[in-house]
C-alpha cells in the first residue's frame, strides 16, 4: 500500500493539473487524502461503490466521478473527482494511471528490499543470487561495500527514511533494515574509489543524520567486495566491527573492519586461552581490582609513559603518581613505566573487557 505522503502528493498534482478537487478512499471506506474538506460529503456514495466493487468495478468505472485503482486485478483504492463534467473522465483515468504506476514501483522496490535482506542474512544460494539479481536489473559484478548504522535510540525512524532519500533513489544503492536498531546501506562504488572514500562517506553519513534526523549514530563498514555474492561477507564484517567497537573502542563513532587492530585479534581468541593469560598476568587475581588505577594508567599511556606530563594532566604530585603505579607493580609484577610491561598490562585489560562482554 502507498504511504499517505505519496497519495497526498498525487492528489495535489491532479488538482494542480486538472483543477478537479479529488480524494482517495480505501476498501474500508476511509478517506486517506483529499484536496478539500467538501469531499467528505461523498462518504455514503463511496460505501455504496465499495459494496459493489468486486463484481461491478469495471462497469462502475467513471460513474459519478469515481474511479477504481486496481492491483493484480482487484480494486484497492477509489479515486473521486468533483468539478465540471467536461474532461472529468480523462482526468480520472490519468489519476488512476498515476496511482497504478506508483503501486508497481512500490512493489518493485519491496521485492528488491526483500532480496537485499535475504542476501545479507545468507538466505540465498549463489545460483539464486545471480538469477534474482538479473531479473531485477541489479548488476552482479558491481564494486560494493556495506555500512551498518547503529541507532542509539531505537525510536529514531527518521534514519531509515533519510538514508533512503540520500542513497536509494537509483538502482545501484540499497537501504534496508533487518532489526529495530540497525539500518544497512549497501553502497555501490566507482572503480577508482577505495577505503579513503569509504571513510569519508561514513563521516558524511554521521554528519547528515546528526543534522537532518537529529540522530546520534555509530557507523561501521566492512571490506570492499567485487561481486554481489560477497556482499554478505562485508555485512558480517561490519557487524563484527560494531561488536568489537562496543568492547574496545567505545569512543569511536566510525569503525572500519580493516582498522580494528589488536581489538580484532583479541576478539577471535578462545575463552580458555583468555582465562589462562589473565591468570598469568594477574597472578590468579581479578582485573577488577585495578578500577581505581585505570584512569591513571591510561593517562600515562596517552602521554607516551611520560611521568611528568601525566602528573600534570592528572593534577597530581609526581611522587603520588609513582606511588599509584608501584601499587600495580606489587599486585602484578608489571612496571607500567617500562614499555614491555605497559604493553602486557594494556593487552591484559583488553582481554579482561573481552571476557566481560562474552559473559554478558
Amino acid at each position: 500500500m502507498l504511504s499517505n505522503k505519496v497519495l497526498h502528493k498525487t492528489v495535489q498534482d491532479i488538482k494542480r493539473i486538472t483543477s478537479f478537487d479529488c480524494a482517495v478512499w480505501d476498501r474500508k471506506g476511509i478517506c486517506l487524502v483529499m484536496t478539500h474538506e467538501k469531499m467528505q460529503k461523498y462518504e455514503k456514495q463511496v460505501q455504496k461503490f465499495w459494496a459493489k466493487a468486486d463484481e461491478e468495478a469495471e462497469i462502475l468505472q467513471g460513474c459519478q466521478g469515481f474511479f477504481f485503482v486496481f492491483d493484480e486485478g482487484k480494486p484497492i483504492y477509489l479515486l473521486g473527482l468533483e468539478g465540471e463534467c467536461a474532461n472529468m473522465e480523462m482526468a480520472g483515468r490519468m489519476g488512476v494511471s498515476q496511482l497504478t504506476s506508483l503501486l508497481t514501483a512500490y512493489k518493485d522496490k519491496l521485492d528488491k528490499n526483500r532480496f537485499v535482506q535475504n542476501l545479507l542474512l545468507g538466505n540465498l544460494l549463489p545460483v539464486d543470487i545471480y538469477n534474482q539479481a538479473g531479473k531485477m536489473g541489479i548488476a552482479a559484478d558491481q564494486k560494493r561495500i556495506v555500512y551498518v548504522i547503529e541507532k542509539k535510540n531505537e525510536k529514531e525512524e527518521l534514519i531509515l527514511e533519510t538514508l533512503r532519500e540520500l542513497y536509494a533513489s537509483g538502482r545501484k544503492d540499497f537501504v534496508t533494515s533487518v532489526d529495530e536498531q540497525h539500518v544497512i546501506l549497501v553502497k555501490a562504488l566507482e572503480q577508482s574509489e577505495g577505503y579513503e572514500e569509504a571513510q569519508q562517506r561514513a563521516r558524511e553519513i554521521t554528519d547528515t543524520l546528526n543534522m537532518e534526523a537529529m540522530a546520534s549514530v555509530r557507523v561501521a563498514y566492512g571490506t570492499i567486495v567485487q561481486e554481489i555474492k560477497a556482499v554478505p561477507r562485508s555485512y558480517q564484517e561490519a557487524q563484527v566491527a560494531l561488536e568489537i567497537g562496543r568492547v574496545f573502542y567505545a569512543e569511536r563513532g566510525i569503525l572500519a573492519y580493516g582498522e580494528l587492530g589488536i581489538g580484532r585479534l583479541i576478539h577471535q581468541l578462545p575463552k580458555s586461552l583468555c582465562e589462562m593469560f589473565l591468570k598469568e598476568v594477574f597472578r590468579g587475581g581479578a582485573a577488577d581490582c585495578f578500577e581505581e588505577e585505570l584512569t591513571t594508567v591510561y593517562t600515562l599511556f596517552d602521554n607516551n609513559l611520560n611521568i611528568s606530563e601525566t602528573a600534570r594532566k592528572l593534577y597530581l604530585h609526581r611522587n603520588t603518581l609513582v606511588y599509584r603505579l608501584e601499587k600495580i607493580q606489587k599486585k602484578t609484577g608489571l612496571d607500567v613505566r617500562v614499555f614491555d610491561d605497559a604493553l602486557t598490562f594494556k593487552i591484559a585489560m583488553m582481554v579482561s573487557d573481552h571476557m566481560k562482554h562474552m559473559k554478558k
